[in-house]
């Protein structure tokens, strides 16, 4: 009979922040109350992380590879390549739809922490990835200008994750940045 493994420290430090500092802000939960929700003993937090700083750090770069992997996924399954810049807005359209959808995870942190730090760093290296998605996708798209339509494709996801949280209507905003979103790739391809 197959026993279950036990999350590790590791993993369950990142659960518990990933649900502390997305629902309430980072600055707001201190590592005890993380400590806490993981049932870990604080020394496995600092040697685990070393820091606050590193553990937001390896929140932060969770979230940016699991959200990377949602939009890709989307996008692998159109064909269509206007379709498929698409889809990343559809994806994103999801994550609106979430009972515990609060904005965006990155753009949160971002409000919170100095620039020029780790947070910053894991900030700015999901936005670069975002960036260059859409450059890519624009790019088989047709666009006379890829970088440029990437940028402005960049501006309207971003804004759409203001938007939803803000209006506590993600479906709305979705069909709206959706409109948007089909609009500035029309003018551009």
């Amino acid at each position: 009979m197959p026993t279950e493994t036990k999350p590790s420290p590791r993993d369950r430090l990142l659960e518990a922040a990933n649900e502390l500092f997305y629902a309430e802000g980072i600055q707001s939960v201190g590592v005890d109350r993380v400590i806490e929700r993981a049932g870990v003993a604080k020394a496995s937090l600092y040697s685990t992380f070393g820091s606050k700083e590193e553990l937001v750090r390896a929140y932060l770069d969770a979230r940016h590879a699991r959200n990377l992997h949602w939009r890709r996924a989307a996008v692998e399954a159109v064909d269509d390549p206007v379709e498929k810049i698409l889809a990343v807005f559809d994806s994103q359209a999801r994550d609106f739809s979430r009972p515990d959808f609060n904005g965006c995870a990155f753009a949160g942190a971002m409000a919170e922490s100095p620039p020029g730090g780790r947070v910053d760093q894991a900030v700015q290296s999901f936005r670069e990835d975002i960036r260059a998605l859409f450059e890519e996708l624009s790019t088989g798209a047709g666009a006379k200008h890829p970088r440029v339509l990437a940028r402005q494709l960049q501006i309207v996801y971003d804004g759409a994750a203001a938007a939803a949280k803000m209006d506590h209507d993600g479906a709305a905003v979705a069909k709206q940045v959706r409109a948007a979103a089909a609009a500035v790739i029309a003018a551009a391809v």
